[in-house]
């Protein structure tokens, strides 16, 4: 028997209603039957609250007749009870049998309104032979006069669920009734077009709109799903084709470091990737513009030209942007060959900023290390010359070029050195731990090295570090060369009788450490420059003392593998301010 779609959308209909609606009653009842009880519970508690507010030391005189007042007006049972559990009045017992009545001490709402102020309780009472609901306050300020109890039977609440429930009942079969309704409605106007959707769909599939499919489905639902079927594999094949290879041109183009630009063959911007626009900043659509109105740089243009108008199969150039500051641009340029005809350009730009920087960093560390070695070592042969060639005789001369030869190979070995620590910290290869380290001992330590060389020029060396400051996060021999540099570059520059003061404060997460001086200061034109390898303010001072002109830049790149940052504030003749930070534990 063949089931139309209209029915099967019914039923389903109908058993999804009556699951949802089960649940919801599942759901619904218990927690309207909670809330009607918090509701009638709340209730009572505001009137035993009211009732409280109302009545005073002199109501309490009759309390019989004021429970039976009570009792009658709020339509529930009333008792009140003196502190220490006499039955003092009862709405539903009066006269002898009141006197009778047992203690009412021990009753567990009684005690936790005593307690509380409130009290409340449900259990059965074997009075009544039923089960009751109690609810107690306390009258009388801080000293308790007596206790205000309203009882209510929990029938009387079970009977008022028991109505909510057969309404919430006829509510859920109305709205099942309803949905009954509604599902046969809405099954009739969804499976109306079906038909329509899936002949028209296999006339789309064909290129025939007037065409008609003889399918062998059980309903509607089976010929649209093999009629969808039918298109999507004919158009899937030759759509996922085309997708796949934009999606690959565009992950490849959006991926890239490097900018391309592609044009056609009249020079028109057919598409540039995200790091084209970056390169150029470039802000609106660049189709179907010129190189030249997008990027601004004639030679850019000149060479899309040769590709186009001259047919140049390659072209590479190299260009200079100044936004928003210098970079050097490599421009390789291919052309878009189809048919064995030029059909557009394709311009790839390679920043080589970087490339060229650290190209003419190179070639001016050989020239700073070529001009370095050769001083000392030209200093070495000729005093080594003249004392072969026996032209030094007196002996006084030759210990004087004996020790200007050590001094000068002294100073050799402590540029290479400086030279190799150097490169290790920016290879990363100095192996570094860096553990928890108090700063007071190593600075300590530092400064006795430095003792002697400071006596000799009558300087004062102080230190100022704090007892609370936290610990540093560094490695100890590391951070031991950082404060010896900088102390030993203020003790070589700092004129006799001067001072050098070294202090540390807190930062944030940081320590920052200042090493002070009052030497000659620093020209603001050389600040910049300071940490340059190399790189001295007055040079043939700097080697009259010693100095290799990479202490500096060794300061910087052990401060920086820590996590931190160095400075310097100075002024000519007002002394220098060196300070770097370290992490702090």
């Amino acid at each position: 028997m063949r089931i139309k779609l209209h029915w099967k959308m019914t039923i389903v209909f109908c058993l999804l209603g009556a699951v949802l609606l089960a649940a919801a009653y599942v759901y619904l009842n218990p927690r309207l039957k909670a809330f009607i009880e918090r509701d009638i519970e709340d209730n009572i508690r505001r009137e035993l609250f009211l009732c409280r507010e109302l009545l005073g030391p002199g109501d309490l005189k009759d309390a019989d007749t004021l429970a039976d007042r009570m009792g009658s007006s709020l339509g529930l049972r009333v008792t009140i009870i003196a502190p220490d559990g006499k039955v003092l009045g009862d709405s539903d017992i009066g006269g002898v049998e009141l006197a009778g009545i047992e203690n009412h001490l021990d009753r567990p709402e009684g005690q936790q309104a005593l307690k509380e102020g409130f009290g409340h309780s449900r259990r059965y009472s074997y009075t009544l032979k039923k089960y009751m609901m109690y609810s107690a306050v306390v009258l009388g300020g801080d000293r308790p006069a007596a206790i205000l109890r309203l009882i209510m039977p929990v029938s009387s609440i079970t009977e008022f669920e028991a109505k909510m429930q057969k309404i919430l009942i006829v509510a859920l079969a109305a709205i099942f009734l309803l949905s009954l309704v509604l599902s046969v409605i809405v099954s009739s106007v969804v499976t109306r077009p079906v038909s329509r959707i899936s002949s028209a769909a296999r006339s789309i599939a064909e290129g025939d709109l007037s065409a008609r499919a003889i399918v062998s489905s059980d309903d509607e639902i089976g010929d649209l799903a093999k009629t969808m079927n039918y298109m999507a594999g004919e158009i899937r094949s030759k759509m996922d084709r085309i997708a796949s290879g934009e999606a690959k041109l565009e992950t490849v183009l959006s991926g890239m470091v490097e900018g391309v630009i592609l044009t056609d063959e009249k020079g028109a911007i057919l598409m540039a990737n995200p790091s084209a626009r970056k390169m150029f900043f470039i802000d609106t659509a660049p189709e179907g513009r010129t190189p030249i109105e997008v990027v601004r740089k004639s030679s850019v243009q000149e060479i899309t030209d040769r590709i186009l108008r001259e047919g140049h199969k390659t072209a590479v150039e190299e260009i200079q942007l100044s936004r928003p500051d210098e970079r050097s641009v490599k421009v390789s340029a291919a052309a878009v060959m189809k048919e064995g005809e030029i059909s557009g350009a394709l311009l790839v730009f390679h920043d080589i900023t970087e490339l060229r920087r650290l190209e003419r960093v190179r070639q001016d560390f050989v020239a700073n290390v070529s001009h370095e070695l050769r001083t000392p070592l030209s200093s070495i042969k000729g005093y080594s010359e003249t004392l072969l060639d026996a032209g030094v005789k007196d002996a006084k001369d030759q210990k004087e070029f004996l020790g200007i030869i050590y001094r000068e190979s002294d100073r050799l070995a402590k540029l290479i050195d400086d030279i190799l620590d150097l490169s290790k910290i920016e290879s990363g290869k100095m192996a570094m731990v860096f553990l928890p380290l108090d700063l007071r001992p190593v600075v300590k330590r530092v400064c006795s090295i430095l003792e002697n060389q400071a006596a000799a020029k009558s300087l004062g060396i102080s230190a100022d570090i704090p007892e609370g400051l936290p610990h540093l996060l560094a490695d100890e021999g590391r951070l031991s060369q950082v404060i010896l540099n900088l102390l030993d570059n203020a003790v070589k520059y700092t004129p006799e009788k001067g001072s050098i003061r070294i202090s540390a404060a807190q930062d944030g997460g940081f320590v920052r450490v200042d090493v002070s001086d009052t030497g000659a200061g620093i020209p603001e034109e050389d600040i910049q420059r300071i940490f340059e390898r190399f790189y001295r303010v007055d040079k043939a001072r700097s080697r009259e003392l010693g100095g290799t002109g990479l202490g500096l830049s060794i300061v910087k790149h052990i401060v920086q593998a820590h996590g931190g940052q160095v400075s310097v504030k100075s002024a000519p003749g007002k002394g220098s301010v060196f300070s770097f930070t370290i992490p702090s534990v």
